[in-house]
């Protein structure tokens, strides 16, 4: 279920996070599902055991996932609208961070809206967790 890239300059506990966050988010794992256990999936995924154990920390620190001593973890039963738009207030965040970078950058409007459609059609089959190149920038701002 879970898909890891060294390749990434996103760190492993954040692609694992971002991954549980999604499934859960989008109804692949049900509140009272519940989660391999944190030696189980660093096994799993041979990575390190501090590694797993961060990224449920940060699960359960934004209410996807609660742990319950000598049991395991869970699927969360909190209201995922409310999860849903605590994503959403992030989204907009970096949004906005965004849209302030391309203004230093002198970018128009139209090339900052071409660029973010470009990346989306790129992450479409994909679920976006690829990160974007200096090369697609170039590209679509070069054949002016």
């Amino acid at each position: 279920m879970i898909q890891l890239s060294n390749a990434s300059t996103q760190p492993i506990y954040e692609q694992i996070t971002d991954q549980l966050k999604q499934a859960i988010l989008s109804g692949a794992l049900l509140p009272g599902d519940a989660l391999p256990s944190i030696r189980m999936l660093a096994k799993e995924l041979k990575i390190s055991v501090m590694t797993t154990k961060r990224a449920y920390a940060d699960l359960e620190r934004d209410d996807f996932i609660e742990t319950v001593p000598a049991k395991g973890s869970f699927v969360a039963a909190h209201n995922q609208d409310f999860l849903r738009e605590e994503l959403l207030k992030k989204i907009e965040t970096h949004l906005l961070e965004a849209m302030a970078i391309a203004k230093t950058a002198n970018m128009s409007r139209q090339e900052l809206q071409d660029y973010l459609t470009m990346l989306l059609e790129k992450g479409e089959g994909n679920t976006f967790t690829q990160k974007p190149t200096p090369f697609l920038y170039t590209r679509i701002f070069d054949n002016k």
